[in-house]
């Protein structure tokens, strides 16, 4: 970030932190509940600023960049910023600690003379960079994953408001699983077990099944195998068995909870032994990404035609 675009964020932030400031001590909402609402919109704002800083210094293409485009990305960006602030032991708790201490409110979470104040791990903060980095500087969606999205949104829409699990979580998850449609699952006879994402065959499974060669990680070591997958008459059927799963099965009942960040979802995902990928929740994380920001230009253009 060169020394220009620096003093841009910090006098926007500063801005912004004023009016936010401004706005709490005018409703008179000194409560600790308050306080960290503040602290977390505040680091919101700076996150915002930061993706908006490395997009800007980000060289465009020109050929597809339009303001409907534009009014997309900044939607989009707007709502990593939200997803990636609030987080436990992240800026947001330095900022609350620091303004309890001024206006002299007793947070719940300890004495407000305990300690010094300190910074975040520098896990929480390379988390939040990284993030900020891979939705400022992500690479422009790729025409299978654009179709894919297009075709199985309407779907995971439907799943999502009879079990509340996000369709931009599930068209993600089933976009990484299937190499965005490239590597479906198939029958013997060559037509599509529409498996869209990855669920194996236990023994209480009663329909049909594919068998086909799968990649496992074995104490971090990618083998192949064979392996038994459930097939389904439709993909409306495989959305659905999944949210079942998610929703009812003992194994993924934290799952289901963590539906406020993509990251926490592929998280609590890889947790629970959903995969054997040491790396399954970036890459699903990153997946989900992608498909919000193409589920969120299709509404932008859907809104501005």
């Amino acid at each position: 970030m060169s020394i220009g675009q620096s003093t841009s964020v910090s006098n926007a932030l500063a801005a912004d932190a004023n009016s936010l400031g401004k706005l709490k001590l005018q409703a008179g909402q000194d409560s600790p509940a308050a306080i960290k609402e503040t602290a977390k919109q505040f680091e919101s704002l700076f996150m915002r600023e930061l993706i908006k800083s490395m997009r800007e210094a980000t060289m465009k293409s020109g050929m597809l960049d339009n303001p409907g485009s534009d009014l997309g990305t900044d939607l989009l960006d707007q709502q990593f910023a939200v997803q990636m602030s609030g987080q436990p032991g992240g800026l947001s708790d330095m900022i609350a600690a620091q303004l309890s201490r001024q206006m002299g409110v007793e947070m719940p979470d300890g004495p407000l003379n305990a300690g010094k104040l300190t910074a975040p791990p520098m896990s929480t903060l390379q988390k939040s960079a990284s993030l900020a980095a891979y939705s400022a500087n992500a690479v422009k969606p790729t025409s299978s994953q654009s179709g894919f999205v297009a075709r199985h949104t309407e779907s995971a829409i439907r799943i999502e408001k009879e079990t509340g699990i996000p369709a931009s979580f599930m068209v993600g998850q089933a976009g990484h699983e299937t190499g965005w449609g490239k590597h479906e699952i198939k029958l013997r006879n060559g037509q599509s077990a529409n498996n869209l994402f990855g669920i194996k065959a236990g023994p209480g499974w009663k329909g049909k099944v594919a068998e086909v060669t799968t990649t496992e990680y074995v104490n971090g070591v990618p083998e192949k195998r064979v392996a038994k997958f459930r097939a389904y008459a439709s993909t409306d059927e495989a959305f659905r068995d999944y949210a079942r799963m998610i929703t009812q099965s003992p194994r993924y009942a934290k799952v289901s909870q963590q539906t406020d960040s993509a990251y926490a979802f592929a998280s609590s995902l890889q947790k629970a032994g959903y995969a054997t990928d040491p790396n399954y929740a970036v890459k699903v994380s990153r997946a989900i990404e992608t498909t919000q920001r193409l589920q969120a230009r299709t509404q932008v253009v859907a809104q501005t035609s």
